[in-house]
C-alpha cells in the first residue's frame, strides 16, 4: 500500500473508532415501512420504502467526532439524528430497483429545513457507504446537518444495502439515484416531523464532486421539483478524457493509486458497455484472474490496494497501456460520455474546491470544469487548498468552508 493511502486509512480508522466510541451500540435498524408500500416493480422513482434509525449524537458528540476526523467543528450548532432510507429508483438500464442512503437531521434548528445533497467519494466496499459502519463516511453529512440543514447522502446503486454491483463513474445512474434520494428524504422528513424544503445545496467529494456537478445540471432543468441554490463540489474528476485518464500514466496521479482507480473504472464500466471480452486482454497475469473479484463490493479498499501492482505498467497489457495513454474506441466513448458534468450554465453561485497537491484527482480537473462553465456563460470560483494538501485533505479542509459559504448564500 502506498504511503499516501496508509495515511488516509489511518485517519479514516481514527474517525471510525471515535464514532463507534461516541455512539456505543448503534441504534437497531428497525425499519419503519411506508404505509401501503407498493411493490418495487411498480414503485415510482423516489418512493420511500423504509426508514431505519441509525445514530443520535449530541452537539458535543458531533464536535468530538469531527475533531477526531480532522475537520473544523466551528460550525456545529446542533446534535444530529441519522437514518437509513430505502427507496425506489432505477438501474443504469432504467429498470426498477432500490437503493439506500443516509438522511441526517439536526436536533433543533429551523422549523423548515433546506436540503444538502452530499455525494460521497470513491467507495468499493459496501459497508463503507454512508449507511454502513460508522466512520468517515458520515462525517461531512453530520457536519452539514449540525449547521442546521437536512442532509441526503446517497449510498449510490450497489453500495450500502442496495442490490447488484456499483456502476462506478456512471454519471447518469449516479444522478438518478441521487435525485430519487432527495425525493425520499423529503418524504422521510415529513414522516419524522421535520419539514424539508425544495431548496437544495449540492456538494460532494471526489466521485461525489463529479456527481454534484451533474446533479446541479439535472436540477437546473426544473423537472424534478427542486430549487438548486448553490454548488460546491470538492476534488471531482470532471474531465476524464482531458485530465484524469492522462494523469494515470503521466505521473500526475500517484501510480499505485492510479492502478486502483483505473481497475475499478474498467471493470465497472465493462458491465455496462463492452470494453473487453476477457480481463486478460486488459490486465497482465496474475492480476487478470483477480481484478474483477476484488471489486465485487465485499473487499475493503485496503485489501484491494495490497493486491494490486504498484504501477499501471505492471497492471496493464501493452495494448491497453497504449489505449489509456491515447484513448480510442470504446474506452474513449465511455470517458467522453462521463466528462460532460460541467457542460452547462449554472444560474446559481458555484465554488469548485481542489488542491494543487492532490495526486488522486489532479487540479486540472477543476480548472477544466471552470473553463467549461465559462464557455457556457457562468463564472465559478476555483478554491485551491494548496500544494501541501492531498486528495483526502482537500475534503477535510474544504467541507467546513462549504458549510460557511452555504450559510452566506442562504442568508
Amino acid at each position: 500500500m502506498t504511503k499516501n493511502r496508509n495515511k488516509q486509512w489511518l485517519r479514516r480508522g481514527a474517525a471510525a473508532m471515535v464514532l463507534t466510541a461516541v455512539l456505543g451500540v448503534t441504534a437497531a435498524p428497525v425499519a419503519l415501512a411506508a404505509p401501503g408500500t407498493v411493490t418495487q416493480s411498480v414503485a415510482a422513482r423516489g418512493t420511500l420504502v423504509a426508514i431505519a434509525p441509525l445514530d443520535v449524537l449530541s452537539r458535543s458528540q458531533v464536535v468530538e467526532a469531527l475533531t477526531a476526523g480532522g475537520i473544523d467543528a466551528g460550525t456545529v450548532r446542533h446534535g444530529v439524528s441519522a437514518y437509513r432510507l430505502t427507496y425506489a429508483t432505477v438501474d443504469p438500464k432504467g429498470r426498477p430497483t432500490t437503493a439506500t442512503g443516509l438522511l441526517v437531521l439536526p436536533r433543533g434548528g429551523p422549523s423548515r429545513l433546506d436540503l444538502v445533497s452530499d455525494t460521497h467519494g470513491t467507495t468499493v466496499y459496501r459497508d463503507s457507504a454512508p449507511t454502513g459502519a460508522p466512520g468517515d463516511n458520515r462525517l461531512t453529512p453530520y457536519l452539514h446537518a449540525a449547521a442546521g440543514r437536512a442532509v441526503a447522502a446517497p449510498d449510490y446503486l450497489g453500495l450500502g444495502a442496495g442490490p447488484g454491483s456499483h456502476p462506478y463513474m456512471d454519471t447518469r445512474s449516479a444522478v438518478t439515484a441521487t435525485v430519487d434520494m432527495l425525493r425520499a428524504a423529503r418524504t422521510a422528513g415529513d414522516r419524522l416531523g421535520r419539514s424539508v424544503t425544495r431548496d437544495v445545496y449540492a456538494t460532494g467529494f471526489s466521485q461525489g464532486g463529479q456527481v454534484a456537478m451533474a446533479l446541479g445540471r439535472e436540477l437546473s432543468r426544473g423537472r424534478d421539483g427542486f430549487r438548486l441554490r448553490a454548488l460546491a463540489p470538492m476534488a471531482g474528476p470532471y474531465d476524464l478524457i482531458g485530465n484524469e485518464l492522462p494523469g494515470v500514466t503521466d505521473g500526475r496521479i500517484e501510480p499505485h493509486t492510479a492502478v486502483f482507480y483505473l481497475s475499478y473504472f474498467l471493470t465497472s464500466q465493462n458491465k455496462l458497455r463492452p470494453l473487453y471480452q476477457d480481463p486478460a486482454e486488459v490486465f497482465r497475469a496474475p492480476y487478470a484472474q483477480l481484478v474483477e473479484g476484488l471489486f465485487d463490493g465485499s473487499h475493503p479498499e485496503s485489501e484491494i490496494v495490497q493486491s494490486l501492482p504498484a504501477s499501471p505498467e505492471e497492471a496493464l497489457t501493452p495494448e491497453w497501456l497504449a489505449n489509456v495513454r491515447d484513448p480510442h474506441g470504446a474506452l474513449r466513448a465511455v470517458a467522453v460520455a462521463n466528462s460532460d458534468a460541467c457542460e452547462w450554465q449554472p444560474a446559481v453561485p458555484v465554488r469548485i474546491y481542489t488542491a494543487s497537491g492532490d495526486r488522486d484527482v489532479p487540479i486540472g480537473n477543476a480548472t477544466a470544469c471552470a473553463a467549461s462553465l465559462a464557455r457556457h456563460g457562468a463564472h465559478a470560483q476555483v478554491v485551491d487548498q494548496g500544494a501541501e494538501v492531498d486528495h483526502y485533505g482537500t475534503a477535510l479542509r474544504s467541507a467546513p468552508q462549504v458549510v460557511r459559504w452555504f450559510d452566506q448564500v442562504g442568508s
